[in-house]
């Protein structure tokens, strides 16, 4: 049992017995398979927590030359890399930090091929196996029309020379089963490239650290994937399944208005702090609440922006909340600090975490500086 009481307000707050918690269960599937799992930053960036993960996972994968630096100077083990593009004035610095990158087509393969070799750097391609079981549009990497990866009618074996691995990512959250369905698809339309291969990476997606999330059938894939290709080296790279469940975004009620029904106005936004939970769209967790009526007291949970629909929905209580109460939200570390905003210069919410003794350390605040910076 944690004390929110140390917690600052606004303030992401990490809690690393649980952030340990999932590093030993992907330790455990790396030691059972053979396998590499790494950390994917575009899902899970706490940078301040990546000695911890260092000590279970062989190292990272970027989306970008920040990432790829992030990964580098605060990690610094594998640093693995794919981008939809990379650009000429980035592509020199990418290349010193990466160990892996993959390029998305075959045009950018052939534009940076001659550097990317002079550099040591193992190259792969990422391809798309156009199967998946995703059910939201604006997640899933193999829909109709989608940019990201290679599909077969496009592919061009002539111009492999170089290329050391193959990339595919067709997942979001989702089970064993899912990745079993999209192995199918790419090892039909890919499978005969692999004898020439060195890697293979299957993406992320993988919910690996959730409770339900069937790991026995997920070692048996990777185990018998290992045995039709023993030669290749098999990496995942979940973000979601590092950050699970990890973490809470503290919030404090800062008044009630009433507008047909009473709406709560929070010292967080929705919209420049949650973006997942109006993109997805989501309804996050809030410690002791209920749905809509479920407990006598329901309130409409708002954001402290002036966008008008800076609102999370209808959530019930046991008791009135009042000016001052502390609102917890679950689950709030993956893909949520990542993409959060200064949207309307609203105070950014602070970062914290709980060590393994429980107590809190406030690691950063942020300053007028930085919001004006980024303008």
């Amino acid at each position: 049992m944690l004390d929110y009481s140390q917690v600052t307000s606004p303030c992401f707050v990490l809690d690393e017995t649980r952030l340990r918690r999932n590093m030993e269960i992907l330790d455990q599937i790396q030691k059972q398979t053979g396998v590499h799992i790494i950390c994917a930053l575009k899902g899970y960036s706490f940078w301040r927590s990546f000695p911890i993960i260092a000590e279970y996972l062989p190292g990272a994968t970027a989306s970008s030359l920040n990432e790829a630096r992030l990964a580098r100077e605060e990690m610094n083990k594998q640093v693995h890399v794919f981008a939809p593009v990379y650009a000429d004035d980035e592509i020199d610095q990418i290349l010193s930090l990466a160990d892996h990158i993959t390029f998305n087509s075959f045009s950018q393969w052939m534009r940076f091929k001659d550097k990317t070799l002079a550099a040591g750097v193992s190259a792969g391609i990422r391809v798309n196996p156009e199967f998946s079981t995703v059910e939201t549009d604006i997640y899933n990497p193999c829909g109709k029309f989608s940019r990201l990866g290679v599909t077969e009618r496009e592919f061009k074996p002539e111009l492999l020379d170089g290329i050391e691995g193959l990339h595919f990512h067709a997942l979001c959250e989702q089970d064993a089963d899912a990745l079993e369905g999209v192995l199918k698809a790419f090892e039909a339309k890919f499978g005969k490239y692999l004898a020439q291969m060195k890697w293979v990476n299957f993406g992320g997606g993988h919910h690996i650290t959730r409770k339900d999330y069937h790991r026995e059938q997920l070692v048996q894939i990777l185990k018998d994937f290992r045995n039709r290709y023993p030669h290749l080296q098999v990496i995942l790279e979940p973000g979601e399944a590092v950050g699970w469940q990890t973490g809470e975004l503290v919030a404090t009620v800062e008044d009630i208005v009433h507008n047909e029904m009473d709406i709560a106005v929070l010292n967080v936004s929705i919209s420049a702090h949650m973006p997942d939970c109006l993109e997805m769209p989501y309804r996050p967790t809030i410690t002791g609440a209920g749905m809509p009526g479920e407990k006598q007291f329901t309130y409409k949970i708002t954001g402290g922006t002036c966008l008008a629909g800076d609102q999370l929905g209808d959530f019930s209580f046991d008791k009135p909340l009042k000016v001052g109460d502390r609102i917890i939200f679950e689950d709030m570390i993956h893909y949520t600090m990542v993409k959060t905003t200064f949207f309307n210069g609203v105070r950014h919410p602070d970062i914290g975490m709980f060590d393994k003794e429980g107590k809190f350390h406030l690691l950063h605040r942020f300053t007028y500086q930085q919001f004006k910076e980024k303008l």
